[in-house]
């Protein structure tokens, strides 16, 4: 089995297990369980808590102590565990704890994962840009065939999608066991300080002004990603109060609906390569954040028939850009300006601003204006107010971005050739 395809597996998997569960557990809170929507955010923020502290954790010990494949298939098989308790838990509360739990194996996982890859493609004399793209579009392929498979099997709202998730996970943490070798790339020597020795070597990144403005900028669209997440599938659920829409198909199938979102990312990832090297990081991530606009904008004018149903697939169409050029393009931008010897640890800080302090500020924060401004008396909420103010919230970000963010680019930034000089190291930060 070549290289690539390994790879992809991997992707596939990695994503699978996230898309059983991440955009219909909403559907299961409210549903099927009726918890309040207050606590539902703090449900949420648990991606944001673990990416705090555990992808940059893991990446430290993938930097120094430990295989990296390894360590990624050990969180995996932890975390199968872990979604195979979800379904006996009956109260709010427990129900956090274990979320919490299981967040904490698979945050990390997506930045190893990233690491992984990008190690193995590099160790085969390949180009991360060009080659990394193709591969990583298997993993939205994942995620749309698990959205699909928990929707035709009509467990959209069981505790049953959490099994499905778990047997990814004991599959992916298993074949990663069979992966090329991924060593640490520091060395421990007798000479080194604590904060070498413990991998916060990556933190001196923060220092330097551009790269500390990315990662700020980093976490705030991570606020809006965790937006869609947590409110797209209840957002078309609730329509099924309305006789008029209840037999619409963005109805009975809201997360067919809304894999519309990943089958534009499959498309937009494969156009990454060619943006990043025509247009650079700042622009790229720029059209991001107008994408953010039109993806709430959309939203709030959409309805499940006709047209408003059009305005909804547009909405998930848009989605593609507004994901890929900042996740994505993020991950290769971090690769690019940072050293070889911190980059599991880099790729770990900029998850942990994107999944993590931005997933807790976007949750939480999210979960009490919903409730405070735009839930009624009776329970129902004003959708289009609240993607209207989502709206207002991206395009504040990207007035400040164009304002704030400077880096000037070059066509030999994205090349895959990346000479030392270019590279920023923790002594230049």
């Amino acid at each position: 089995m070549n290289t690539k395809l390994r790879l992809t597996i991997l992707s596939f998997l990695q994503f699978f297990i996230w898309g059983s569960w991440l955009i219909t557990i909403g559907a299961y809170w409210f549903q099927t369980k009726q918890w309040s929507g207050a606590q539902f955010g703090a449900i949420f923020s648990t991606m944001g808590i673990a990416s705090i502290f555990m992808p940059s954790l893991m990446g430290i010990v993938a930097d120094k102590f430990v295989n990296a494949e390894k360590l990624y298939g050990l969180l995996h098989l932890l975390g199968g565990i872990t979604l195979c308790t979800i379904p006996l838990v009956n109260d709010p509360n427990t129900f956090f704890w274990v979320i919490l739990l299981n967040m904490i194996f698979y945050m990390p996982t997506l930045a190893l994962s990233i690491a992984v890859s990008y190690s193995i493609l590099k160790r085969q004399g390949l180009d991360v840009v060009k080659d990394y793209p193709p591969i990583r579009v298997w993993g939205t392929i994942g995620f749309i065939v698990a959205m699909w498979t928990v929707s035709l099997l009509g467990i959209e709202k069981s505790a049953s999608q959490f099994y499905v998730a778990a047997g990814a996970a004991f599959v992916l943490g298993i074949y990663s066991f069979t992966l090329p070798a991924c060593p640490p790339t520091q060395q421990k020597t007798d000479s080194q300080k604590l904060g070498e020795i413990l991998g916060l070597k990556s933190f001196a990144l923060l220092r330097d002004r551009k790269m500390l403005t990315f990662f700020l900028f980093a976490l705030l669209l991570g606020a809006a990603l965790q937006l869609t997440n947590a409110y797209g599938d209840t957002f078309l659920h609730d329509f099924d109060k309305v006789p008029a829409y209840k037999d619409t198909l963005a109805v009975k199938y809201p997360a067919i609906i809304m894999s519309i979102s990943q089958i534009s990312e499959t498309l937009f990832i494969l156009a990454i390569p060619f943006f990043l090297r025509r247009f650079g990081i700042k622009q790229v991530m720029l059209f991001s954040m107008i994408a953010w606009v039109l993806r709430f904008g959309l939203l709030a004018y959409g309805t499940p028939d006709n047209p408003g149903i059009w305005l909804i697939v547009l909405s998930c169409i848009v989605y593609g850009m507004a994901f890929d050029f900042f996740n994505i393009s993020g991950s290769l931008f971090v690769e690019t300006q940072t050293a070889p010897s911190i980059r599991a640890s880099a790729q770990g800080l900029f998850m942990m601003m994107t999944n993590g302090f931005g997933a807790v500020l976007g949750s939480s924060i999210s979960g009490i204006v919903i409730q405070q401004y735009f839930t009624a008396a009776d329970g129902t909420k004003d959708w289009h107010g609240i993607w209207l103010c989502f709206a207002a919230y991206a395009l504040v970000i990207a007035v400040l971005f164009v304002l704030i963010f400077k880096h000037k680019h070059t066509k030999q930034e994205f090349d895959g050739a990346y000479p030392d000089e270019a590279v920023l190291s923790v002594e230049q930060a």
